[in-house]
């Protein structure tokens, strides 16, 4: 009889630890589902965040022919967005912002930023990218001069779309000597 119970436990204990690892292979599965797609999820994320980037540098390389209107659109028009662009100071909300952005436009300063070395990093409502702003811009004198920083872009999700928060450069004070900006 003892041999019969203990057997019976045996056999228990087999099928249950048997069972068990069932459905632990199916927690297992299930739970490797939900990365995958968070993964996915992070990945057009991240993809979308580098068309919102390019995009950026797109209304840049626009306004610097005078056109204002894709530089609108990219950014979020709120009170609490900053900028520290090329020629110094720190920019506080849209309004700010926008005219910055306007009076650049109005130099017209022609030429081309490209965004190299990219580096990319979404959240699920924020996101950042990190580059080498490269290119060159026309002086006053009509000289090319050529631009090559550093930039962070900070982005937010805005109704389903990444609107631009802060943007921030290095200085450039080869850009504010070809068009004359003197700082104190």
């Amino acid at each position: 009889m003892k041999k019969s119970l203990l057997f019976a436990g045996l056999i228990l204990s087999v099928s249950f630890t048997v069972s068990s690892c069932g459905t632990n292979t199916s927690e297992v599965k299930n739970s490797n589902a939900g990365t995958s797609s968070a993964a996915d999820n992070m990945a057009k994320s991240e993809q979308s965040l580098r068309a919102a980037n390019d995009s950026f540098y797109a209304a840049l390389n626009d306004m610097f022919t005078g056109n204002m209107v894709p530089m609108d659109s990219i950014w979020s028009h709120s009170a609490e967005i900053t900028d520290q662009g090329p020629f110094g100071g720190r920019l506080l909300g849209w309004e700010a912002v926008e005219a910055e952005f306007k009076k650049e436009a109005d130099m017209k300063l022609g030429g081309k930023v490209t965004c190299e070395e990219l580096v990319v990093h979404a959240g699920t409502d924020m996101g950042y990218t990190v580059c080498v702003e490269e290119g060159e811009n026309t002086g006053t004198d009509g000289k090319p001069v050529t631009v090559k920083h550093r930039a962070s872009n900070v982005f937010r999700l805005e109704n389903g779309k990444w609107k631009l928060v802060h943007h921030h450069t290095d200085l450039s004070p080869q850009l504010e000597k070809a068009i004359g900006i003197e700082h104190k």
